[in-house]
């Protein structure tokens, strides 16, 4: 609900109140104010679990560069070291990172022919 919305539905709360003889007998204001209330207890809740995930996302973000800086360091080094060391297979298989696919040919662009007046 946006902002206009819930002002609109905060100001109907108090127009109903001054005004329940003209609400139908079954509309439930009761219901309405504990619907009112409820938003307004969830929203902090909501903002600490925001705040919460978003600390989540950082922290896998800051875990996820370290873990692939030292991978790659860890990589580099059984490049230059690991020839001759029998973990040429093991460096093979971790290349597999860096593989490109078959580049597609590209499609020269014929120009266009000029307009004939």
């Amino acid at each position: 609900m946006g902002d206009k919305s819930e002002a609109f539905c905060r100001k109907a709360d108090a127009v109903f109140g001054e005004n329940l003889g003209i609400l139908p007998a079954n509309f439930d204001l009761a219901a309405y104010r504990r619907d009112l209330a409820t938003l307004d207890a969830l929203r902090p809740r909501l903002a600490r679990l925001s705040k919460l995930s978003q600390r989540g996302d950082d922290t896998q973000m800051a875990v996820g560069s370290d873990l692939m800086t030292n991978a790659l360091e860890g990589y580099a080094v059984l490049k230059v070291t690991g020839k001759g060391q029998g973990v040429d297979d093991l460096r093979k298989m971790l290349a597999t990172r860096f593989a490109r696919g078959p580049r597609a040919p590209s499609t020269p662009v014929m120009p266009t022919e000029p307009a004939i007046a």
